[in-house]
């Protein structure tokens, strides 16, 4: 009985605490603009469909923004910025030099603009075509908390620091996740993202060429595999050549990524790094078998949202910029 009173001093602590840790994420929240801009999800939708119908292969890029955006500083909008003359802002860092969709940003939020000035954060824009990206892409959907602010900081130096990069292993990965409030599952999960999309050559040339004194391919990669990507890319410094990251249905939201690495075809070495420890592996191979595409679905959406509630600015902090390429 002694020990009850010590656990109500505790228990408030303890509560407050955690209430210190997640007050950031607990002030975004599903329909913030139900008043402000009622239609802003609406808006986004319709002009989005108007996107990925012209241009399918968009929906992986858009939905890349929305990662590079968050890893950095948060889930500020800050990869959006511009450089100026004495700032190389994220963008113009080297681990976001293939990033696309920069216009299909500024079509929409000069849409909802026009229909509530001042109102819908860059932010905001991002995670809502991130989610809608994914949708048109035949993937799942989720509920999209809102009410981020935009930043005023956009640094390619924090970029290149902070990215997870193509080459990264368990350790190395499981750090930049976690100092971002993300597990291994989350990890594992959200690399999944890679069923859409393309890469350049130089971002797994290395697993071909060179990789290392012992070996000249990575020996971790199919060898059937890494034959049919050097007669794509012809040397690690062509920029040009693009390869399907889900080689078939790039284009398309599902689960054979997790199929093609479960066989070591994985693009990138840190999607070979998923057969490395036992709990993505088992993640991989249970996914892979087709049977549980319901549960990627879920999860997905599931660490999408904890993502998105990464570093984000609410209330009075940052700013809500009227085009996403320049501060106020």
């Amino acid at each position: 009985m002694a020990i009850k009173p010590c656990l109500v001093l505790l228990l408030p602590l303890a509560l407050l605490l955690l209430a210190g840790s997640s007050l950031a994420a607990a002030q975004l929240e599903v329909g913030y603009y139900s008043k402000t801009c009622p239609n802003a999800e609406v808006i986004v939708r319709d002009e989005m469909e108007k996107i990925i119908s012209a241009a399918p292969s968009l929906a992986g890029p858009l939905l890349r923004l929305h990662f590079h955006d968050c890893f950095v500083r948060g889930c500020d909008a800050s990869v959006l910025l511009n450089s100026t003359e004495s700032n190389t802002a994220e963008r113009d860092a080297k681990p976001n030099k293939s990033l696309r969709g920069f216009g299909s940003v500024d079509r929409v939020k000069a849409k909802l603009e026009a229909a509530c000035p001042n109102t819908v954060s860059c932010a905001d824009v991002l995670a809502i075509m991130a989610r809608d990206a994914v949708v048109l892409a035949k993937g799942p959907s989720w509920p999209v908390p809102l009410g981020r602010r935009d930043g005023r900081v956009s640094s390619a130096t924090e970029a290149a620091d902070n990215l997870p990069p193509a080459f990264g292993d368990i350790p190395l990965l499981t750090k930049i996740f976690a100092s971002n409030g993300l597990d291994l599952k989350d990890l594992v999960v959200l690399s999944g993202a890679h069923t859409l999309g393309t890469a350049h050559c130089p971002s797994y040339a290395g697993r071909l060429y060179n990789f290392s004194g012992a070996y000249n391919s990575d020996p971790t990669l199919d060898s059937e595999y890494a034959d049919r990507l050097r007669t794509r890319c012809k040397s690690a410094d062509d920029t040009a050549m693009l390869s399907e990251m889900d080689p078939g249905s790039y284009k398309t939201f599902d689960t054979s990524y997790y199929r093609h690495v479960a066989k070591r075809r994985g693009l990138f070495q840190s999607d070979a790094a998923l057969l490395t420890d036992a709990t993505t592996v088992e993640y991989v191979q249970r996914i892979a078998t087709g049977k549980f595409d319901d549960v990627f679905f879920k999860d997905f959406g599931e660490s999408m949202v904890k993502m998105g509630n990464v570093g984000v600015l609410t209330g009075a902090e940052g700013e809500i910029r009227k085009k996403c390429y320049i501060v106020n």
